[in-house]
């Protein structure tokens, strides 16, 4: 265990070095935790609205990326190495996807338009749960990225 580091008296795999930053690892857990939070937030409007009113299409690409989601936020507070990546990798995409499924105009089988929405239970709540897990989506994106970015840095030095 010679090469191992330590924190809080937990060894740890010398290739999370994104734990080495403090900060850094504590924005990506609280970005996580938003990530989920707002994850749910969005995620009960549709179970509200009924899984009726979405195509097959948005029904399965929401589910895939659910699981996704829920991995890279599990990812982040298992401290898996390639936490920061994965965070950056489903933030990023998830949040434009989010925001051409739902704030967009219909614009095919993968839209559920909340413009123009009729019939399909759309409320200003759904606006603020599709916004809340789009800006949940940035920061988780945005604090992966600082946390690989200061892992790198750490790696340079060390």
């Amino acid at each position: 265990m010679s090469g191992a580091l330590v924190i809080g008296g937990r060894a740890l795999d010398a290739q999370a070095t994104w734990l080495v930053d403090q900060r850094g690892a504590r924005w990506l857990r609280y970005a996580a935790a938003v990530y989920a939070l707002a994850w749910a937030v969005h995620t009960g409007d549709h179970l509200r609205r009924g899984v009726g009113v979405v195509s097959t299409e948005v029904l399965l690409v929401g589910s895939t990326v659910a699981v996704l989601q829920l991995g890279a936020v599990a990812a982040v507070f298992a401290r898996w190495r390639w936490a920061p990546l994965v965070a950056v990798a489903i933030g990023f995409p998830d949040a434009v996807g989010i925001a051409a499924v739902h704030l967009l105009p219909h614009w095919s089988a993968f839209s559920d338009a909340f413009p123009g929405s009729h019939g399909t239970g759309v409320t200003t709540f759904s606006w603020f749960a599709a916004i809340l897990e789009i800006v949940g989506a940035l920061a988780f994106g945005l604090a992966g990225l600082y946390a690989w970015r200061q892992a790198r840095i750490a790696e340079g030095s060390a």
